[in-house]
């Protein structure tokens, strides 16, 4: 790869792992919640589990969801459930005064892993990253885009979880929590229209050749 194309990998990299998404936005309400130590784990799931991600779809597992209509469905539907799921959790999170055992706990490190699955930032990403920098599908290339968001991925997710930690004392009392959870619980709903749009047609299928960043 060449240090110009690398340049723009890593750029793109930053921009699309450092904007505001699924992740970033639990990432955001989990440091508020739990702080930066016990979200540890989500943010190391998230790198980790992205990173994996990507070099699976560049080295062919998108041409599933091409050759099987029904697995970009089932994908869709999971997707759904899981995200309202968690928006559901999060608003109904309870303030820090409330007993440990009420309140919930972070993603760990296999559920944020999972997760990227049935995210759809994560695959726009994954699908955008390969089909600009890795278009023949080389092995050498896709390894070279998935190892550079394995490096870039991780600080960009843990900056909103510390921006979460900044917000804490302003969210000390239990209204103000209470109202920025619902409002996290409404962002992260609000960030289904990807797959809600697909789900009626609008959106392209996840192949290579479709993918934007």
């Amino acid at each position: 790869m060449s240090p110009d194309l690398l340049a723009a990998l890593i750029a793109f990299a930053f921009v699309s792992s450092v904007t505001p998404g699924p992740n970033n936005l639990m990432l955001l309400a989990s440091g508020v919640n739990f702080g930066f130590r016990r979200t540890v784990p989500h943010m190391l799931g998230i790198g980790i589990g992205f990173t994996v991600m990507v070099a699976l779809v560049g080295l062919g597992l998108a041409g599933v969801f091409t050759a099987w209509p029904p697995a970009r469905a089932a994908l869709q539907a999971v997707s759904v459930v899981y995200l309202l799921w968690l928006a559901w959790k999060i608003a109904q999170a309870a303030p820090p005064g409330n007993a440990p055992e009420s309140r919930g706990r972070p993603l760990s490190f296999l559920q944020a892993a999972a997760f990227q699955w049935v995210n759809p930032k994560a695959w726009t990403m994954a699908l955008g990253a390969v089909a600009l920098y890795a278009p023949g599908q080389e092995v050498a290339a896709v390894l070279w885009v998935a190892a550079v968001f394995g490096l870039v991925n991780l600080p960009c997710v843990s900056v909103w979880t510390v921006l979460g930690m900044g917000a804490r004392r302003l969210l000390a009392h239990p209204a103000r929590l209470r109202l920025f959870n619902r409002a996290m619980a409404l962002l992260l709903v609000a960030s289904l229209w990807p797959v809600l749009a697909g789900l009626g047609g609008d959106m392209p299928p996840p192949t290579l050749q479709a993918a934007t960043p």
